[in-house]
């Protein structure tokens, strides 16, 4: 199995909308796409409540059978279709995957 999780730090604005209203947009963008993409087995989104000095904005959750299966995820036209907003939305993104 593979953990694939990310995290975005936010522009105060983008898109006309504040960090805040961002977030919880690219939290349902993200969270729609359980239904719509076979391959993702979990999926979680949060977004920051702590707001320390350290703390992104918003992570991401998910899991995979295997690397084929993320390698599916990421190209999948749903999840490319997400991309710009969340790249005009974000200045930062960090992003580890693992297996288990």
């Amino acid at each position: 199995m593979i953990k694939h999780i990310v995290m975005w730090w936010l522009k105060d604005s983008a898109h006309g909308n504040d960090l805040q209203t961002n977030a919880y947009l690219i939290q349902k963008k993200l969270q729609d796409l359980k239904g719509k993409i076979p391959v993702i087995i979990a999926i979680e989104v949060g977004i920051d409540c702590s707001r320390s000095e350290n703390s992104g904005d918003v992570v991401l959750y998910s899991e995979f059978s295997d690397r084929e299966a993320l390698a599916a995820y990421q190209v999948h036209p749903e999840h490319q279709a997400l991309i710009p907003f969340i790249v005009e939305a974000s200045f930062e993104r960090r992003v580890v995957d693992y297996e288990v």
